[in-house]
């Protein structure tokens, strides 16, 4: 990559550190005034295409070089109008219409019209990547997609295959692989039939705030604003990302002023900051929960009693008192804190002779579990603290630790043997998680039902699947809450699936920085109105 001059007062080696995995100490005494340095583990990124992009990191980059026909306040977290500045549904209740907003333009001058819309919905079921089953819950297939989102002038128009809640659809449109492309940047192109998606996995065609410069897996990249973003230009220049996994590295590059951004920040990292007048902390709630799965593929995961001794052999709150203090909380149902809803109970607690009389019970004998986690700190904390409370309930803990990307390979392959992952709402609405933990459109390995944590786990949930659908079509929001509340009670007693626990943000930030969000319980951050 060439150096521009904005560049030049970094020096080669600066950024060298920054985007190319050099040693990061002491490179900088402080960042420059136009660019914002962030470090942060993004090993997850296995894909930077909006139709395909599925994880933490990869959609904090799209949420800022994209944006979709409905929008979140990054501050509020309200449904606020995208490119769509006005929409309404019709009395059949199927039939949805969007008014482009007028004057926008991509970040390659193209103006925004609704055949880009309708061809971004449209191509993102086609290439059928994880997270189509989004938009694919309306009935959307690559067969009807073209009758069912078309363009007609200034205005897109949607067709749902039966009614919904219409705010289920106007939050399923805020999600990143709902986000809008630049049509004729994108099928120029085109290889060999992939709709431009080699292209988007190295460069951004949206209308974001900012546009993607460079990236290099497993290293970092590089966004730069543009002039003329319809929310306002960011207030940044330049944004820099830097694949940091070390919680202990990151707190050193923030005291020293080498970053102005850490995100993977331990408690006692935190801790070790008090009192440093050049660094804040900043708390924020997050949707985020981290959970055990077991693939229902191996027989002894569908033996309930084996599933509910390990429920009783986690200590739930020595991690969040040690470990996991002031990161996260004890949180054990599907759906996080905030959702219409969610339940805030924790029936499970650590008792090592439950969780034997239970395992007795089983018939299990000499039980032996695979326990893939990702190499990231917190994660590990938590599976060596598992490890060791499963080993007093007399079962073995064999821990297969990797990096992000290759975890999800294995998990979405459903060639694992049990996880620990953490998943993040897609929108604000309840069905995002409900869906994904109690639905399975078809459990065959051929279905590649990936976007569903049931399928990966080879779970069928039986009635949990129907319940979940009528809670989506229910227009009454009591009714609804109450279904939901049945849904979780009886997923966390029969599912193989146990929740640890539900993520509280504490983000590491030099005094200078302002205005940073991550996103609340939607989990995607937002750089743009970042100043510093």
């Amino acid at each position: 990559m060439l150096l521009d001059p904005t560049l030049r007062r970094f020096g080669a080696a600066a950024l060298a550190g920054l985007l190319l995995g050099a040693a990061p100490a002491a490179l900088l005494a402080e960042t420059p005034a136009d660019t914002l340095v962030i470090a942060d583990a993004i090993d997850d990124i296995v894909s930077l295409d909006p139709a395909e992009a599925y994880e933490f990191s990869g959609t904090d980059l799209n949420n800022n070089t994209y944006d979709g026909l409905v929008e979140l306040d990054p501050a509020t977290g309200e449904m606020v109008p995208g490119l769509s500045d006005s929409w309404s549904v019709a009395e059949d209740g199927v039939t949805y219409t969007f008014h482009i907003r007028p004057g926008v333009s991509f970040a390659s001058g193209n103006p925004v019209r609704a055949e880009d819309a309708a061809f971004s919905l449209q191509r993102a079921i086609k290439l059928n990547k994880t997270p189509s089953f989004i938009l694919g819950q309306f009935g959307w297939t690559g067969e009807n997609v073209d009758q069912m989102v078309t363009a007609d002038g200034e205005t897109v128009t949607l067709r749902t295959d039966k009614p919904y809640a219409p705010t289920f659809l106007y939050n399923c449109l805020t999600a990143g692989v709902a986000s809008i492309v630049d049509k004729e940047v994108v099928m120029a192109n085109e290889k060999d039939g992939d709709m431009g998606h080699e292209y988007l996995n190295a460069n951004s065609a949206g209308t974001g705030a900012y546009t993607l410069k460079s990236y290099k897996p497993n290293e970092g990249y590089v966004l730069e604003a543009r002039a003329g973003h319809w929310r306002g230009d960011a207030k940044i220049a330049k944004v820099f990302m830097q694949h940091v996994p070390e919680a202990a590295t990151q707190r050193l590059m923030l005291e020293k002023g080498d970053i102005d951004i850490a995100r993977e920040l331990t408690p006692t990292d935190i801790e070790g900051l008090s009192g440093n007048a050049d660094v804040k902390i900043q708390s924020d709630v997050g949707g985020q929960v981290f959970y055990l799965a077991f693939n229902q593929k191996h027989e002894q995961y569908k033996n309930e009693k084996y599933l509910d001794a390990m429920r009783w052999a986690i200590d739930y709150q020595g991690m969040v008192d040690t470990f996991l203090k002031g990161t996260n909380i004890v949180h054990q149902n599907f759906l996080p804190k905030g959702y219409l809803g969610a339940l805030d109970d924790v029936p499970y607690t650590l008792d090592i002779e439950k969780a034997k009389a239970l395992l007795a019970e089983s018939g299990v004998t000499d039980p032996h579990i695979v326990l893939s986690v990702r190499n990231a700190a917190d994660r590990m904390d938590m599976a060596q603290s598992i490890q060791n409370t499963f080993g007093q309930a007399g079962i073995t803990v064999e821990l297969k630790v990797g990096e992000g990307a290759e975890q999800l390979e294995e998990y979405r392959a459903r060639t694992h043997d049990a996880t620990l992952q953490s998943w993040g709402p897609d929108y604000p609405d309840p069905h995002t998680n409900a869906s994904t933990f109690a639905q399975n459109p078809g459990n065959a390995d051929e279905d590649k039902n990936t976007g569903y944590l049931a399928w990966r786990n080879a779970y069928e949930p039986g009635d949990l699947d129907a319940m979940t659908q009528a809670a989506v079509e229910e227009r009454d929001g009591d009714k609804r809450r109450a279904i939901y509340e049945e849904i979780q009670k009886k997923h966390r007693e029969t599912a193989p699936f146990i929740i640890l626990n539900q993520i509280a943000y504490q983000t590491g930030l030099r005094a200078n920085v302002n205005n940073f969000h991550t996103g609340g319980a939607t989990d995607s951050a937002a750089y743009w109105l970042v100043t510093k």
